[in-house]
Protein backbone atom coordinates (compact mmCIF):
# COMPACT_ATOMS: atom_id res chain seq x y z
CA UNK A 1 0.00 0.00 0.00
CA UNK A 2 1.11 3.59 -0.66
CA UNK A 3 0.12 6.51 1.50
CA UNK A 4 0.39 10.06 0.13
CA UNK A 5 -1.33 12.99 1.73
CA UNK A 6 -2.98 15.61 -0.44
CA UNK A 7 -0.40 18.13 -1.59
CA UNK A 8 2.46 16.11 -0.10
CA UNK A 9 5.64 14.96 -1.83
CA UNK A 10 6.58 11.29 -2.14
CA UNK A 11 9.65 10.28 -0.16
CA UNK A 12 12.75 9.65 -2.27
CA UNK A 13 15.87 7.73 -1.29
CA UNK A 14 18.23 10.24 -2.93
CA UNK A 15 16.74 13.09 -0.91
CA UNK A 16 17.44 11.25 2.36
CA UNK A 17 21.00 10.42 1.25
CA UNK A 18 22.05 13.97 0.40
CA UNK A 19 20.39 15.50 3.46
CA UNK A 20 23.44 14.29 5.40
CA UNK A 21 25.71 16.55 3.34
CA UNK A 22 26.62 19.80 5.06
CA UNK A 23 28.84 22.82 4.54
CA UNK A 24 32.06 23.34 6.46
CA UNK A 25 31.61 25.24 9.70
CA UNK A 26 31.61 28.97 9.05
CA UNK A 27 31.76 28.45 5.29
CA UNK A 28 30.25 31.27 3.22
CA UNK A 29 29.29 30.32 -0.33
CA UNK A 30 29.01 33.04 -2.94
CA UNK A 31 26.63 32.91 -5.88
CA UNK A 32 29.55 32.54 -8.31
CA UNK A 33 30.95 29.57 -6.39
CA UNK A 34 27.56 27.87 -6.32
CA UNK A 35 27.03 28.51 -10.05
CA UNK A 36 30.48 27.09 -10.85
CA UNK A 37 29.69 23.96 -8.82
CA UNK A 38 26.37 23.63 -10.66
CA UNK A 39 28.11 23.81 -14.06
CA UNK A 40 30.53 21.08 -12.98
CA UNK A 41 27.60 18.96 -11.81
CA UNK A 42 25.87 19.41 -15.17
CA UNK A 43 29.01 18.22 -17.00
CA UNK A 44 29.66 15.34 -14.61
CA UNK A 45 26.10 14.02 -14.75
CA UNK A 46 25.49 14.83 -18.43
CA UNK A 47 22.26 16.70 -17.74
CA UNK A 48 19.86 17.40 -20.58
CA UNK A 49 19.47 21.04 -21.72
CA UNK A 50 16.10 21.44 -19.97
CA UNK A 51 17.52 20.05 -16.72
CA UNK A 52 20.44 22.46 -17.00
CA UNK A 53 18.08 25.39 -17.49
CA UNK A 54 16.05 24.61 -14.41
CA UNK A 55 19.09 23.91 -12.22
CA UNK A 56 20.78 27.15 -13.34
CA UNK A 57 17.68 29.17 -12.48
CA UNK A 58 17.30 27.48 -9.09
CA UNK A 59 20.92 28.07 -7.99
CA UNK A 60 20.79 31.57 -9.49
CA UNK A 61 18.25 32.48 -6.80
CA UNK A 62 20.81 32.02 -4.02
CA UNK A 63 21.06 35.32 -2.15
CA UNK A 64 24.19 34.55 -0.08
CA UNK A 65 22.29 34.54 3.22
CA UNK A 66 24.10 33.46 6.36
CA UNK A 67 22.32 30.13 6.84
CA UNK A 68 23.53 26.61 7.61
CA UNK A 69 21.98 25.38 4.33
CA UNK A 70 21.81 26.89 0.85
CA UNK A 71 18.07 27.55 0.64
CA UNK A 72 16.21 29.15 -2.27
CA UNK A 73 12.48 29.56 -2.83
CA UNK A 74 11.65 30.40 -6.49
CA UNK A 75 8.03 29.78 -7.43
CA UNK A 76 7.00 27.61 -10.36
CA UNK A 77 5.70 30.75 -12.08
CA UNK A 78 9.17 32.31 -11.80
CA UNK A 79 10.84 29.19 -13.23
CA UNK A 80 8.31 29.00 -16.07
CA UNK A 81 8.93 32.66 -16.98
CA UNK A 82 12.73 32.27 -16.85
CA UNK A 83 13.06 28.95 -18.73
CA UNK A 84 10.11 29.03 -21.13
CA UNK A 85 9.12 25.52 -20.06
CA UNK A 86 5.64 24.49 -18.98
CA UNK A 87 4.80 24.13 -15.31
CA UNK A 88 4.28 20.41 -15.81
CA UNK A 89 7.80 20.12 -17.26
CA UNK A 90 9.18 22.14 -14.33
CA UNK A 91 7.59 19.77 -11.83
CA UNK A 92 8.95 16.71 -13.65
CA UNK A 93 12.47 18.13 -13.90
CA UNK A 94 12.51 19.11 -10.23
CA UNK A 95 11.74 15.48 -9.36
CA UNK A 96 14.59 14.37 -11.63
CA UNK A 97 17.00 16.78 -9.94
CA UNK A 98 15.93 15.41 -6.56
CA UNK A 99 16.56 11.83 -7.78
CA UNK A 100 20.03 12.89 -8.97
CA UNK A 101 20.88 14.19 -5.51
CA UNK A 102 21.26 17.81 -6.59
CA UNK A 103 18.24 19.37 -4.93
CA UNK A 104 16.34 18.58 -1.73
CA UNK A 105 12.77 19.82 -1.50
CA UNK A 106 11.92 21.55 1.77
CA UNK A 107 8.14 21.86 1.77
CA UNK A 108 6.14 24.25 3.88
CA UNK A 109 2.85 23.28 5.62
CA UNK A 110 0.77 24.88 2.86
CA UNK A 111 3.01 23.79 -0.05
CA UNK A 112 4.17 27.33 -0.81
CA UNK A 113 7.80 28.46 -1.11
CA UNK A 114 8.80 31.45 0.97
CA UNK A 115 11.39 32.85 3.38
CA UNK A 116 10.93 32.99 7.16
CA UNK A 117 12.04 36.28 8.72
CA UNK A 118 12.49 37.45 12.31
CA UNK A 119 11.11 40.68 13.73
CA UNK A 120 14.07 42.61 12.31
CA UNK A 121 13.33 41.30 8.82
CA UNK A 122 16.40 39.04 8.65
CA UNK A 123 15.92 35.72 6.89
CA UNK A 124 16.39 32.91 9.38
CA UNK A 125 14.87 30.01 7.43
CA UNK A 126 13.07 29.24 4.19
CA UNK A 127 10.83 26.71 2.51
CA UNK A 128 11.63 25.76 -1.07
CA UNK A 129 14.77 24.02 -2.36
CA UNK A 130 17.95 23.09 -0.54
CA UNK A 131 20.83 23.20 -3.07
CA UNK A 132 23.55 22.42 -0.53
CA UNK A 133 24.33 19.06 -2.26
CA UNK A 134 25.35 20.86 -5.46
CA UNK A 135 28.18 22.64 -3.63
CA UNK A 136 28.98 19.96 -1.06
CA UNK A 137 29.59 17.36 -3.79
CA UNK A 138 31.94 19.55 -5.83
CA UNK A 139 34.86 17.17 -5.20
CA UNK A 140 32.79 14.36 -6.73
CA UNK A 141 32.04 16.48 -9.79
CA UNK A 142 35.74 17.24 -10.30
CA UNK A 143 36.67 13.55 -10.06
CA UNK A 144 33.92 12.52 -12.48
CA UNK A 145 34.92 15.14 -15.03
CA UNK A 146 38.56 13.97 -14.84
CA UNK A 147 37.47 10.35 -15.35
CA UNK A 148 35.31 11.33 -18.33
CA UNK A 149 38.20 13.27 -19.88
CA UNK A 150 40.52 10.29 -19.45
CA UNK A 151 37.91 7.97 -20.97
CA UNK A 152 37.48 10.34 -23.94
CA UNK A 153 41.24 10.38 -24.48
CA UNK A 154 41.44 6.59 -24.38
CA UNK A 155 38.49 6.33 -26.77
CA UNK A 156 40.05 8.88 -29.14
CA UNK A 157 43.38 7.04 -29.20
CA UNK A 158 41.56 3.77 -29.91
CA UNK A 159 39.78 5.37 -32.87
CA UNK A 160 43.11 6.81 -34.06
CA UNK A 161 44.72 3.37 -33.91
CA UNK A 162 41.84 1.90 -35.90
CA UNK A 163 42.24 4.65 -38.52
CA UNK A 164 45.97 3.99 -38.82
CA UNK A 165 45.47 0.24 -39.16
CA UNK A 166 42.63 0.71 -41.65
CA UNK A 167 44.64 3.01 -43.89
CA UNK A 168 47.70 0.77 -43.76
CA UNK A 169 45.54 -2.24 -44.67
CA UNK A 170 43.99 -0.40 -47.60
CA UNK A 171 47.45 0.65 -48.76
CA UNK A 172 48.72 -2.94 -48.62
CA UNK A 173 45.73 -4.30 -50.55
CA UNK A 174 46.12 -1.51 -53.11
CA UNK A 175 49.81 -2.35 -53.49
CA UNK A 176 48.96 -6.03 -54.02
CA UNK A 177 46.42 -5.03 -56.67
CA UNK A 178 48.92 -2.82 -58.47
CA UNK A 179 52.02 -5.03 -58.36
CA UNK A 180 50.53 -8.54 -58.22
CA UNK A 181 47.14 -8.40 -59.99
CA UNK A 182 47.04 -12.19 -60.49
CA UNK A 183 47.19 -12.85 -56.75
CA UNK A 184 43.93 -13.98 -55.12
CA UNK A 185 43.05 -11.18 -52.65
CA UNK A 186 39.42 -12.13 -52.10
CA UNK A 187 39.94 -13.22 -48.49
CA UNK A 188 41.69 -9.98 -47.55
CA UNK A 189 39.09 -7.86 -49.32
CA UNK A 190 36.18 -9.73 -47.69
CA UNK A 191 37.68 -9.31 -44.24
CA UNK A 192 38.37 -5.64 -44.97
CA UNK A 193 34.73 -5.09 -46.04
CA UNK A 194 33.47 -6.94 -42.94
CA UNK A 195 35.59 -4.81 -40.61
CA UNK A 196 34.51 -1.63 -42.38
CA UNK A 197 30.88 -2.61 -41.76
CA UNK A 198 31.64 -3.15 -38.06
CA UNK A 199 33.57 0.07 -37.60
CA UNK A 200 31.39 2.95 -36.36
CA UNK A 201 31.97 6.59 -37.14
CA UNK A 202 33.79 8.54 -34.46
CA UNK A 203 31.32 9.25 -31.67
CA UNK A 204 30.94 9.28 -27.93
CA UNK A 205 30.47 5.50 -27.99
CA UNK A 206 33.40 3.17 -27.47
CA UNK A 207 34.69 0.75 -30.07
CA UNK A 208 33.09 -2.71 -30.29
CA UNK A 209 35.07 -5.27 -28.37
CA UNK A 210 38.02 -6.74 -30.26
CA UNK A 211 37.63 -4.45 -33.28
CA UNK A 212 41.00 -2.74 -32.86
CA UNK A 213 42.78 -6.08 -32.53
CA UNK A 214 40.99 -7.39 -35.63
CA UNK A 215 42.13 -4.36 -37.65
CA UNK A 216 45.72 -4.77 -36.44
CA UNK A 217 45.66 -8.48 -37.27
CA UNK A 218 44.35 -7.76 -40.78
CA UNK A 219 47.00 -5.09 -41.28
CA UNK A 220 49.76 -7.52 -40.26
CA UNK A 221 48.32 -10.20 -42.53
CA UNK A 222 48.00 -7.94 -45.59
CA UNK A 223 51.46 -6.41 -45.14
CA UNK A 224 53.00 -9.86 -44.62
CA UNK A 225 51.24 -11.09 -47.75
CA UNK A 226 52.70 -8.20 -49.77
CA UNK A 227 56.14 -8.74 -48.23
CA UNK A 228 56.23 -12.47 -48.90
CA UNK A 229 54.75 -12.12 -52.39
CA UNK A 230 57.58 -9.75 -53.22
CA UNK A 231 60.09 -12.47 -52.13
CA UNK A 232 60.88 -10.52 -48.95
CA UNK A 233 63.79 -8.77 -50.66
CA UNK A 234 65.59 -12.05 -51.44
CA UNK A 235 67.00 -12.91 -54.86
CA UNK A 236 64.45 -15.63 -55.46
CA UNK A 237 62.58 -15.95 -58.70
CA UNK A 238 58.82 -15.79 -58.70
CA UNK A 239 56.07 -15.99 -61.28
CA UNK A 240 56.16 -12.82 -63.33
CA UNK A 241 52.74 -11.22 -63.77
CA UNK A 242 53.85 -8.09 -65.64
CA UNK A 243 54.38 -8.55 -69.38
CA UNK A 244 56.21 -5.29 -70.04
CA UNK A 245 59.93 -5.07 -70.64
CA UNK A 246 62.07 -5.76 -67.59
CA UNK A 247 64.08 -2.67 -68.49
CA UNK A 248 61.20 -0.45 -67.37
CA UNK A 249 62.11 0.85 -63.88
CA UNK A 250 59.73 0.30 -60.98
CA UNK A 251 59.59 4.08 -60.51
CA UNK A 252 58.17 4.60 -63.98
CA UNK A 253 54.99 6.09 -62.49
CA UNK A 254 56.91 8.82 -60.67
CA UNK A 255 58.11 12.04 -62.24
CA UNK A 256 61.69 11.70 -63.48
CA UNK A 257 62.95 13.92 -60.69
CA UNK A 258 61.82 11.35 -58.14
CA UNK A 259 64.34 8.75 -59.33
CA UNK A 260 67.53 10.71 -58.71
CA UNK A 261 68.26 13.76 -56.61
CA UNK A 262 69.93 16.13 -59.04
CA UNK A 263 72.87 18.28 -57.83
CA UNK A 264 70.84 21.48 -58.19
CA UNK A 265 68.20 19.96 -55.94
CA UNK A 266 70.60 19.27 -53.09
CA UNK A 267 69.15 20.81 -49.94
CA UNK A 268 70.40 23.97 -48.36
CA UNK A 269 72.33 23.70 -45.12
CA UNK A 270 69.21 24.32 -43.05
CA UNK A 271 67.25 21.55 -44.84
CA UNK A 272 69.77 18.83 -44.09
CA UNK A 273 68.75 15.28 -43.07
CA UNK A 274 70.31 15.88 -39.64
CA UNK A 275 68.03 18.88 -39.03
CA UNK A 276 64.93 16.96 -40.10
CA UNK A 277 65.74 13.99 -37.86
CA UNK A 278 66.37 16.29 -34.87
CA UNK A 279 63.21 18.32 -35.46
CA UNK A 280 60.95 15.36 -36.31
CA UNK A 281 61.42 12.21 -34.16
CA UNK A 282 58.69 10.48 -36.21
CA UNK A 283 61.30 10.10 -38.96
CA UNK A 284 62.43 6.99 -37.07
CA UNK A 285 59.22 5.30 -38.29
CA UNK A 286 61.11 4.79 -41.55
CA UNK A 287 63.01 1.97 -39.80
CA UNK A 288 66.32 2.89 -41.44
CA UNK A 289 68.92 5.55 -40.63
CA UNK A 290 68.60 8.79 -42.60
CA UNK A 291 72.19 9.83 -43.33
CA UNK A 292 71.96 11.57 -46.69
CA UNK A 293 69.45 13.07 -49.10
CA UNK A 294 68.82 9.75 -50.85
CA UNK A 295 67.81 8.22 -47.52
CA UNK A 296 65.65 11.30 -46.89
CA UNK A 297 63.77 10.95 -50.18
CA UNK A 298 63.27 7.23 -49.53
CA UNK A 299 61.87 8.00 -46.08
CA UNK A 300 59.50 10.59 -47.47
CA UNK A 301 58.21 8.24 -50.18
CA UNK A 302 57.73 5.46 -47.59
CA UNK A 303 56.09 7.58 -44.86
CA UNK A 304 53.68 9.21 -47.29
CA UNK A 305 51.25 6.31 -46.71
CA UNK A 306 51.25 7.02 -42.95
CA UNK A 307 49.56 10.34 -43.70
CA UNK A 308 46.82 8.63 -45.68
CA UNK A 309 47.95 10.70 -48.67
CA UNK A 310 47.41 9.26 -52.13
CA UNK A 311 50.41 8.49 -54.31
CA UNK A 312 49.34 11.34 -56.58
CA UNK A 313 49.96 13.76 -53.69
CA UNK A 314 53.59 12.60 -53.55
CA UNK A 315 53.96 12.89 -57.32
CA UNK A 316 52.54 16.40 -57.26
CA UNK A 317 54.88 17.43 -54.42
CA UNK A 318 57.94 16.07 -56.26
CA UNK A 319 56.95 17.88 -59.43
CA UNK A 320 56.23 21.17 -57.65
CA UNK A 321 58.98 21.52 -55.01
CA UNK A 322 61.43 18.70 -55.74
CA UNK A 323 61.97 15.35 -54.04
CA UNK A 324 64.02 16.64 -51.10
CA UNK A 325 61.51 19.31 -50.08
CA UNK A 326 58.66 16.86 -50.72
CA UNK A 327 60.23 14.33 -48.36
CA UNK A 328 60.87 17.03 -45.74
CA UNK A 329 57.23 18.13 -46.05
CA UNK A 330 55.98 14.55 -45.50
CA UNK A 331 58.04 14.12 -42.34
CA UNK A 332 57.17 17.61 -41.09
CA UNK A 333 53.41 17.04 -41.50
CA UNK A 334 53.70 13.58 -39.93
CA UNK A 335 55.37 15.16 -36.88
CA UNK A 336 52.71 17.88 -36.67
CA UNK A 337 49.98 15.24 -36.79
CA UNK A 338 51.70 13.10 -34.14
CA UNK A 339 52.09 16.12 -31.82
CA UNK A 340 48.44 17.07 -32.45
CA UNK A 341 47.20 13.58 -31.54
CA UNK A 342 49.45 13.39 -28.45
CA UNK A 343 48.15 16.75 -27.21
CA UNK A 344 44.53 15.72 -27.79
CA UNK A 345 43.89 18.88 -29.79
CA UNK A 346 42.51 17.02 -32.82
CA UNK A 347 43.05 20.04 -35.09
CA UNK A 348 44.43 18.12 -38.09
CA UNK A 349 41.46 16.12 -39.33
CA UNK A 350 42.97 15.00 -42.63
CA UNK A 351 46.80 14.82 -42.61
CA UNK A 352 46.87 13.80 -46.29
CA UNK A 353 44.96 16.92 -47.29
CA UNK A 354 47.12 18.98 -44.93
CA UNK A 355 50.20 17.70 -46.79
CA UNK A 356 48.80 18.73 -50.17
CA UNK A 357 47.94 22.21 -48.86
CA UNK A 358 51.37 22.66 -47.27
CA UNK A 359 53.15 21.71 -50.52
CA UNK A 360 51.15 24.30 -52.42
CA UNK A 361 51.96 26.96 -49.80
CA UNK A 362 55.67 26.14 -50.09
CA UNK A 363 55.46 26.36 -53.87
CA UNK A 364 53.66 29.74 -53.67
CA UNK A 365 56.28 31.08 -51.26
CA UNK A 366 53.75 31.51 -48.44
CA UNK A 367 55.62 29.12 -46.14
CA UNK A 368 59.36 28.56 -45.65
CA UNK A 369 59.90 24.90 -44.78
CA UNK A 370 63.44 25.52 -43.52
CA UNK A 371 62.26 28.16 -41.05
CA UNK A 372 59.43 25.91 -39.82
CA UNK A 373 61.81 22.98 -39.24
CA UNK A 374 64.29 25.18 -37.39
CA UNK A 375 61.50 26.48 -35.16
CA UNK A 376 60.26 22.93 -34.51
CA UNK A 377 63.77 21.80 -33.54
CA UNK A 378 64.18 24.82 -31.27
CA UNK A 379 60.87 24.05 -29.52
CA UNK A 380 61.83 20.41 -29.08
CA UNK A 381 65.26 21.22 -27.64
CA UNK A 382 64.02 23.93 -25.27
Amino acid sequence: MQFASSGGRRLRHAALAVKKLALEAGRTVTRNELSAAARDAEKALGLRPAQRQVLDEIVGCWGEQELDRLLVWPSNEHLVARTGLTERAIRRIVCELVDLGLVVAKDSPNGKRYAVRDLAGTIIDAFGFDVTPVYARRGEWTARIAEQKAAREIRKRAYDEVTIARRATAEAISALTQHFPALDRSDLEERYAELMARTPARSTAGLPGGLLQDWQNLRDLSERCFYETGTAGLRVSHKETIKESLRVPCTNGFPKKAEVVLPKERPAEHLSPALIVEACPTATDYGKPIRNVDDLVGAGRYLRASLGAHESAWNEAVAEIGPVSAAAAVIYVLQLYDDDVSAGANRIKNPGGYFRALVRMVKAGKLNLEVELLAMRRRRMS
